[in-house]
């Protein structure tokens, strides 16, 4: 006989903790049906279907998306700041720094 449902881990991290819920769901379910039936969504009002976006696996997955078994869904919160902005701001700094720990550097001498 084979079995007709699949186990899928569902996660959610937060800044101050991570949850895992384990599932079982029919075969053919997607990732919207593992979002509903693992209890995180009433937990978290914070986590928006429509707003939030979910992966299996880290990779991209819309609510849509057909699970397999053993499948890890993952519940992505929003960046807080665009990556490629904190890295331009970093390399601003780093430059401003450098050029002045030399002028500091050529004072002393």
């Amino acid at each position: 006989m084979v079995d007709e449902t699949i186990n899928v881990e569902v996660c959610y991290a937060r800044a101050d903790k991570q949850e895992v819920v384990n599932v079982r769901l029919p075969v053919g379910a997607t990732v919207l049906a593992a979002l509903e039936a693992c209890g995180l969504l009433e937990k978290y009002p914070e986590i928006d279907v429509k707003k939030n976006k979910f992966g299996i696996w880290n990779k991209l997955s819309k609510p849509d998306s057909a699970l397999r078994d053993r499948d890890r869904v993952e519940i992505y919160r929003p960046l807080i700041a665009d990556p490629k902005e904190v890295r331009k701001q970093r390399a601003a700094e780093g430059k401003v720094m450098k050029k002045g720990a030399g002028d500091n550097e050529a004072a002393d001498a």
